[in-house]
């Protein structure tokens, strides 16, 4: 059946520009929706060679169950876990059955970073920064389709970065071809790393680093590793019961 994930997001803003809208939160929870269930529209420009590898439906769907906003003097935050404790964060909301997603002005060019499964339920959940949470509003481009939220929600399901954090390195995945490291930009579809058997890389794979406008495709092995944590016994079982 569909897994259903209540979100909570938390707010931290300085400036008015920080503290965004409604419309801006909906639309991130759109772009989940989209990618998770892979209705995305642009998942068509999947090239042949992947096709078969596609995940298809993960039936792992968003709600946005409550906005939480704070007025803080902070003018960036950085990947230390302060934006979700007191006195100056927002302390997560029922975390072992709610996504937690805070939205704040990252500092030093990070776009968001994720807790992987069987963490500390206080410091669980994903934080994006505010130029590049959702499709709409005070997004700033290449960053600005929501697939920083997609990324960050894969690591909170325990997917790794594609090239596995090393010169060909290992993602846990056995669809995902070996990648040199991670890509950036747009690459030329077709690219080859230089690892044992020269692999087409998936650039287009959500946990690459390319531009959000050029990733677009979770795996079936993916996605087989995200419905692992669900199941008995699983970091995430939590959220699977009813």
């Amino acid at each position: 059946g569909v897994i259903e994930i209540p979100v909570v997001v938390n707010v931290l803003y300085r400036t008015a520009a920080q503290n965004i809208s409604n419309t801006q939160i909906a639309s991130q929870i759109a772009v989940l929706n989209a990618d998770f269930a892979a209705t995305n529209s642009d998942l068509n420009l999947t090239p042949s060679i992947f096709q078969p590898v596609l995940a298809g439906n993960t039936n792992i769907r968003f709600v946005l169950d409550a906005v939480v906003r704070k007025s803080t003097t902070t003018t960036s935050w950085s990947t230390n876990d302060a934006m979700k404790k007191a006195p100056k964060g927002i302390a997560p909301s029922s975390p072992t059955t709610k996504l937690n997603i805070w939205c704040c002005n990252m500092g030093g060019g990070i776009l968001g970073y994720a807790q992987f499964p069987g963490g500390s339920s206080t410091t669980d959940g994903v934080v994006i920064d505010d130029n590049a949470f959702g499709s709409t509003g005070t997004v700033t481009a290449p960053f600005n389709k929501g697939r920083t939220g997609t990324h960050e929600v894969g690591h909170w399901l325990n997917l790794r970065h594609i090239w596995g954090d090393a010169t060909c390195g290992n993602d846990l995945v056995g669809d995902t071809p070996l990648h040199n490291t991670a890509n950036y930009g747009c690459p030329a579809s077709g690219h080859r790393s230089t690892c044992s058997g020269t692999p087409v890389e998936m650039t287009m794979n959500y946990m690459d680093y390319t531009d959000d406008a050029c990733m677009y495709m979770f795996t079936a092995g993916q996605n087989a590793r995200m419905q692992a944590v669900f199941a008995a016994g699983g970091p995430r079982n939590s959220f699977a019961q009813p």
